[in-house]
């Protein structure tokens, strides 16, 4: 009888790790489809940015990044950004640097956007980003890491943003 139910046992543990992996894989797959009502309009609104990270390559460029950045996103896809960047513990040479982009929203709440620098001054001139982002569903809050950029040479880097709305969409 004890090895009747301790082979049942076994039997039933193993279904239960089974059903654990399944509906793991079952989860994920529905963060990818999951309908949060998020649009274009989720991101409209006035964002504090805090930036922080490390470029890792090319040599030239590596170093710690810091800095924080105000983002206008229009609600249409659309954003205009001035920030003020620390990289390698050198402050940029303008207080504000502008810069112009574009945005895209998931129905998740998962979207990207791409932002190109309009320096004043040239030694302020940076590569255009390409950044991921999650935001939540109501708006107040987006989480960012930058993946490339698309008009430069590759680079590698680690760096992520934490934004607020400050003020709502208009």
């Amino acid at each position: 009888m004890k090895r009747f139910e301790s082979t049942t046992f076994g039997i039933a543990a193993k279904l239960a790790a089974a059903a654990l992996l399944l509906s793991g894989a079952c989860s994920a797959q529905s963060a990818a489809t999951t309908n949060l009502a998020c649009s274009l309009g989720t991101l409209a609104g006035t964002y504090a940015f805090h930036i922080t990270g490390q470029i890792l390559t090319p040599a030239a460029a590596a170093g710690p990044v810091s800095g924080v950045a105000l983002t206008v996103f229009d609600g249409f896809g659309n954003l205009t950004q001035v920030d003020n960047v620390v990289h390698n513990g050198v402050a940029p040479a303008e207080d504000w640097r502008p810069s112009i982009g574009t945005y895209t929203i998931n129905a998740n709440c998962t979207g990207t956007f791409a932002f190109f620098p309009q320096p004043t001054n040239p030694q302020d001139a940076g590569p255009a980003l390409m950044v991921h982002f999650v935001v939540s569903p109501d708006g107040s809050e987006i989480r960012t890491v930058v993946t490339s950029s698309p008009n430069t040479p590759p680079f590698t880097a680690s760096i992520t943003s934490t934004g607020i709305r400050m003020v709502r969409g208009y």
